[in-house]
């Protein structure tokens, strides 16, 4: 019987909500937690998931509610840190508002959500850690002045904890899904290549953090090989071919 335990972030809606009954279906208790309580207590009703509402701005919060899982359900194995917020509309210009609240919400959140579990980890000498990121860290995109730059802080990030926490046996992944059908691509004005549902990723993410255990899990593989190439060409090719394709 799979005694295991996942904590996730960010699972009231979209991948953290797939992500949870996932897992769940798998055998594994799952506590989840976001701000919006209705939410997570429908998706609380099976049996092996817990809502443990939070805000991720809130360390605090964060901290206390990490404890309180523990608490309740005697350890935690996996946390899937999935919380994020972008706004399109809010983008196609400068606005210093809405570039603080991404990076408040996007990067700072993350950091709030590794700083609480990590002595508990460290300690314990086992665990893993898998924050769900963006291909879009990878190299700067237009009309994406906040989201962007808090998902390439957030890649980088992850993969310099990687090394501070392996010396303790602590797992660390990151996740870079390609687009996926939820609440914030809904919003997006362009057709989005390759669009996947929230279960194709949540089946992707089990499969590559229980199964592969792979540091970098990116899908589906077309953006996985378009974002590889994107990182290895010369500035000069890489301006020209997102000028003429994507700011048109």
């Amino acid at each position: 019987m799979n005694d295991k335990v996942l904590w996730v972030t960010g699972a009231s809606s979209g991948i953290g909500a797939a992500v949870a009954k996932k897992f769940a279906k798998e055998g594994w208790k799952v506590a989840i937690s976001a701000r919006r309580i209705e939410l997570l207590n429908v998706i609380a009703e099976d049996d092996n998931i817990y809502s443990y509402p939070l805000d991720v701005t809130n360390a605090i919060q964060l901290k206390e509610t990490f404890n309180k899982i523990v608490n309740d359900l005697g350890k935690v194995d996996l946390c899937i840190l999935s919380s994020g917020t972008y706004e399109r509309k809010s983008e196609k210009e400068i606005d210093t508002n809405n570039i603080k609240n991404v990076i408040e919400v996007n990067f700072l959140g993350v950091i709030n959500s590794v700083a609480a579990v990590e002595s508990y980890f460290k300690n314990k000498k086992n665990g893993h850690i898998a924050i769900v990121s963006s291909p879009v860290g990878y190299r700067g995109l237009p009309k994406s002045s906040g989201y962007t730059p808090s998902k390439a802080a957030l890649n980088n990030f992850t993969q310099g904890i990687y090394f501070d926490f392996i010396k303790f046996n602590v797992r660390v992944s990151l996740i870079c899904p390609g687009f996926i059908k939820t609440a914030l691509t809904d919003k997006n004005e362009f057709k989005m290549p390759f669009l996947k549902s929230p279960e194709y990723a949540a089946d992707k993410i089990y499969d590559g953090l229980v199964r592969k255990k792979s540091f970098e899990i990116i899908f589906p593989i077309q953006i996985a090989i378009i974002y590889k190439i994107f990182q290895i060409l010369p500035n000069k090719i890489y301006n020209y071919l997102i000028s003429k394709f994507v700011n048109r």
